[in-house]
């Protein structure tokens, strides 16, 4: 990776950091309940264990409420970002990185995120105050969610969780039967031998 590439990449984090505390902060001053999924999340959750073993995300996910997505609206707009609505999400562009890939993606609380889902999104009181300042998913909601979710990316994400010892019995009896099932499939497949 040439100098130009890396710095680039370095640049890419950033943004999304940055991305991550403006709305965060934005939806906090104004009251309106959150909690950060998906990558951040994770690597929120991961780096309390091992700085070293986070993993960069594209994008910023949000927990939120329905019933809010008006007031997140203006929150948004008053910040320069562009309401986009999909087929099976709300999203938010930056303007200053007009891409999907980059953008905030909303999703519902207490809701199926696909309806093929067994078990519906975690509600945004199952969060915790990172030591960062922003609203994060509890570490057995996030599990949770991971699990059902069950693409390449969550699994990558629980074996991270788990390499790092943050996946402990308490949070393995707090899922359903199912998802227990599908998280002693991943954790038999790590390799003890990858750092």
């Amino acid at each position: 990776m040439s100098l130009t590439s890396y710095r680039a990449f370095v640049m890419a984090v950033d943004r999304v950091e940055r991305r991550l505390r403006e709305v965060t902060g934005a939806l906090g001053r104004e009251g309106i309940p959150y909690a950060v999924v998906g990558g951040n999340a994770v690597a929120a959750w991961v780096s309390r264990a091992d700085p070293s073993a986070t993993r960069t995300t594209k994008d910023v996910d949000l927990l939120v409420n329905r019933r809010d997505l008006e007031p997140i609206t203006r929150v948004m707009k008053t910040l320069g970002f562009e309401r986009e609505d999909l087929r099976s999400l709300v999203m938010f562009i930056d303007p200053e990185e007009p891409s999907r890939r980059a953008g905030v993606h909303l999703i519902w609380a207490g809701e199926l995120v696909r309806p093929s889902y067994a078990c519906p999104a975690p509600m945004v009181s199952e969060s915790v105050t990172d030591p960062q300042g922003f609203s994060v998913l509890d570490l057995p909601a996030l599990v949770r969610m991971k699990l059902t979710s069950l693409r390449d990316i969550d699994r990558v994400h629980i074996a991270d969780l788990a390499r790092v010892g943050l996946i402990d019995e308490s949070v393995r009896a707090s899922l359903p039967d199912a998802l227990r099932a599908r998280l002693d499939e991943i954790v038999a497949t790590i390799d003890d031998d990858q750092p």
